[in-house]
């Protein structure tokens, strides 16, 4: 058995909106649901934790009326860090789990066979991260001035999901740190001194993090319309 944490427990100070942008709708739909669904497809994945603000656990029991999640083994209440959300996540877990996928619930772009590939990775390895490549040239600065230039043939953005067979994510976090500067889990387990396998994966899996964000996954989860056989010969 293997269990997919979505993390969905954030504030969202820099989303700067009334409503946390897990409950955003885009499509008919809130955010949070868009990203479930695409673990509910992922056949790599029998069970999922959610983990969400206390405060709102209710207001997603109502939204499961509308869109059930046949796969939603818990949810959880998070803690005051991200890493103490996925470790309170990590202990709703089925004893069966074999590896633990975690993700960001602020990114609904990821893509099934991206999360298959990543749990497939770690069943292997011990541990796998869901990397993009670098387009940007990459910069390092001394004071008010450019330091230097990173080769970014050897950079990769750090995705979502990060999957982990349960005892090197258990022994990750019997080191004892839950504190703000754990942005991913791969962190901890490179602490251990674990190897990490990384998986490529698209540049569409954006986190959805400031209003703007919006509106590029507005395009890319709005439904495509096939043209019609009069469309294609006119």
């Amino acid at each position: 058995m293997n269990t997919a944490i979505i993390v969905a427990a954030g504030s969202g100070k820099r989303f700067k909106s009334d409503k946390p942008k897990q409950f955003v709708e885009i499509h008919g739909k809130p955010l949070i649901v868009h990203t479930l669904e695409r673990f509910q497809s992922a056949v790599s994945i029998q069970a999922i934790i959610l983990v969400l603000p206390e405060e709102r656990i209710d207001e997603f029991a109502k939204i499961t009326g509308r869109f059930p999640v046949e796969k939603l083994f818990a949810v959880v209440a998070g803690g005051s860090t991200r890493a103490e959300s996925v470790q309170k996540g990590f202990g709703a877990i089925s004893p069966t789990t074999e590896v633990v996928a975690v993700h960001d619930g602020a990114r609904p772009l990821v893509s099934p066979s991206e999360i298959d590939a990543t749990v497939e990775k770690a069943m292997d390895m011990g541990a796998a991260c869901l990397v993009a490549s670098v387009v940007d040239t990459i910069k390092t600065v001394r004071g008010d001035e450019i330091a230097n230039t990173l080769d970014r043939e050897k950079l990769r953005r750090a995705l979502t999901p990060q999957a982990f067979r349960v005892e090197v994510l258990e022994r990750a976090f019997n080191l004892g740190d839950l504190s703000d500067a754990v942005t991913d889990e791969c962190y901890l387990v490179e602490k251990l001194g674990h190897p990490i396998a990384f998986v490529e994966g698209n540049s569409r899996n954006i986190k959805i993090t400031h209003l703007d964000d919006l509106v590029l996954a507005d395009a890319f989860l709005r439904p495509q319309k096939l043209p019609t056989a009069k469309q294609c010969i006119g």
